[in-house]
């Protein structure tokens, strides 16, 4: 009875074993079988692509992406963010102002733009910006998260920029190719404590580009 056993293991396994190969086999047969034509295929379609995406990162140049832009009043918010899907508005006062740690030149796909929050009192009213600074994180025209003083980046102002990136990451403002999971704490100081956040954490009131814009 166990030699049965044996014998119709050893079977299924041949048999596994000779469809794995019989696979193998045809993929290879397939990419023999691949002639010029088809290479040039394959190399028209690269280009394409290729194409596509300069002509995109050129689309995202022309809208002011790929570099930190002062905005001069929350009118001017409104139209910027209408224009591109993925905006990152940093509030902040001349009292308190310090230069973000934007990564703009990394992250074309992203407008950066800064605005004097005390220029801005309506908006700030109507996203509750109430600590300076604030990163106001927009995706299609809509407020999906904020980052809040120093408390997401290790509760120092002397955050990393792969810090900041993995925060920006986290609601997919930005394309981030790093683990969500987990910070770069490589560069964390000691003393510092990082709050950890869920990917797409919503905080305060979001801004729908839809409403009103208050140019009244």
């Amino acid at each position: 009875m166990a030699n049965q056993a044996v014998e119709m293991i050893t079977k299924v396994l041949e048999q596994t074993v000779k469809v794995a190969e019989e696979q193998v086999d045809a993929q290879l047969s397939r990419l023999n079988e691949i002639d010029e034509d088809e290479l040039e295929r394959l190399k028209e379609r690269r280009l394409e692509a290729l194409k596509k995406a300069q002509k995109q990162k050129q689309e995202w140049l022309s809208k002011g992406h790929g570099e930190y832009r002062e905005i001069p009043s929350e009118k001017d918010f409104f139209s910027e963010v209408k224009e591109s899907k993925n905006v990152v508005c940093h509030f902040y006062r001349n009292s308190t102002f310090r230069t973000a740690k934007l990564t703009k030149k990394h992250h074309v796909e992203t407008k950066f733009i800064k605005l004097n929050a005390e220029k801005a009192p309506f908006l700030s009213e109507r996203l509750r910006i109430k600590v300076i600074p604030t990163l106001a994180l927009l995706i299609d025209g809509k407020t999906k998260d904020y980052v809040v003083g120093f408390t997401d980046l290790g509760n120092t102002d002397e955050f990393s920029t792969e810090m900041l990136e993995w925060r920006l990451g986290c609601t997919e403002v930005i394309n981030y190719s790093g683990n969500l999971m987990e910070p770069p704490t490589a560069t964390q100081k000691s003393g510092s404590k990082f709050t950890k956040v869920e990917k797409k954490t919503i905080r305060g009131r979001g801004y729908d580009s839809d409403s009103d814009s208050g140019d009244d």
